[in-house]
């Protein structure tokens, strides 16, 4: 099992521009969404979840996997037909396809 810790030092994050600061929420969690205070992800940089190669999504998803709100995330993601990025530990392909199902 990683930590957070452990899979920020994993991340390459040369890949990454660390000089923006990204709200992936949009909103203040507590208005719209106040699972969202509860997220794994709140500590994590945004752009570690719109990951440009498969190592960067295992690292999206196994932040993903530890988290207790991502049945949550995953409802929001497929209410608001959320495109990019890993949500609710899904990958867009996977979010597709749940979509397509559902």
């Amino acid at each position: 099992m990683h930590t957070r810790k452990n899979l920020l030092e994993m991340h390459d994050m040369k890949t990454l521009d660390d000089t923006q600061i990204l709200d992936v929420l949009g909103v203040p969690p507590s208005e719209e969404r106040p699972w969202a205070t509860f997220a794994s992800c709140t500590t994590i940089p945004g752009m570690t979840f719109f990951p440009q190669n498969k190592r960067e999504e295992a690292i999206a998803l196994a932040v993903c996997a530890a988290c207790p709100v991502r049945v949550e995330c995953l409802g929001h993601a497929l209410a608001t037909n959320e495109r990019f990025g890993v949500w609710g530990g899904t990958t867009e392909k996977e979010r597709r396809s749940l979509a397509r199902i559902g």
